[in-house]
């Protein structure tokens, strides 16, 4: 199998390029989850580095996490890694810029949304549809309140319906709206990243989710573990999960 990620360096140095390339749905299983976290590792630390930008192969960023990978047995795993890049990606000391077109659901949005700056093509589409399938979405309930709010955020996690790009932008999880959301990204960059200082920038940007990340990693902490020693005990989360990979009705007995 192709390696799930593209990387490169941009910019003469000074942006690290990471594409989702497993299209058309770019599942965020454990290789692409892997890969995106040693993109950061590896390349991130590089003193004129000032800027990340993600993006994806094909006409969706990603349809979300691997159902497979959330049944009980791997789930543990799973959560664990997804959860660790999620914190990786909040806490960038460079901004991250996320381009999307098309869906954004489930782990793709809860990638999104732990960026800076995302900029959406037109017909993109945003949900957390895992409330629809018995479970719900750990790394969204901590960072969509702060992005968002926290009403915007209940909309989107308890009902798990998806809204288009102008609805995105104008609760404030959009930045711009764009025909090429890879172009205006780069555009953005180019414009007001590329000729600032990159010791500077990591302190601007440190300093402006100060505190926010210590609140954002705390929480999700306490969720995982409810969704593991909680949710994951009930019938209906296996239940959820299961009927969706025999794409069957689920049967909710509410408990």
């Amino acid at each position: 199998m192709s390696d799930p990620l593209k990387v490169w360096i941009d910019r003469s140095g000074r942006l690290l390029r990471l594409r989702l390339d497993r299209p058309k749905a770019n599942i965020l299983d454990a290789a692409l989850v892997g890969a995106l976290e040693g993109a950061f590792v590896q390349q991130g630390g590089a003193a004129e580095l000032r800027g990340v930008l993600i993006d994806a192969s094909g006409a969706h960023f990603s349809f979300g996490a691997s159902i497979e990978e959330h049944l009980p047995e791997r789930c543990a795993a799973m959560l664990a890694g997804f959860h660790r890049l999620v914190l990786r990606l909040f806490a960038s000391p460079v901004p991250v810029l996320v381009a999307v077109r098309g869906q954004c659901l489930g782990g793709g949005l809860e990638l999104a949304s732990a960026g800076h700056l995302l900029f959406a093509a037109p017909d993109a589409k945003f949900g957390q549809p895992e409330i629809q399938i018995g479970v719900f979405a750990p790394a969204a309930s901590c960072l969509l309140p702060e992005r968002i709010g926290l009403a915007a955020a209940e909309d989107l996690l308890l009902s798990g319906r998806s809204i288009g790009a102008d609805d995105a932008c104008a609760m404030g999880l959009v930045t711009e709206i764009a025909d090429d959301p890879e172009a205006a990204a780069l555009g953005y960059f180019d414009r007001h990243l590329a000729p600032k200082s990159a010791s500077s920038l990591r302190f601007a940007t440190r300093a402006v989710r100060r505190g926010t990340i210590e609140k954002v990693s705390a929480k999700l902490a306490a969720i995982e573990t409810m969704y593991l020693q909680e949710l994951m005990a009930t019938q209906d989360a296996v239940e959820g999960l299961s009927a969706f990979i025999e794409k069957r009705p689920a049967r909710w007995k509410d408990l």
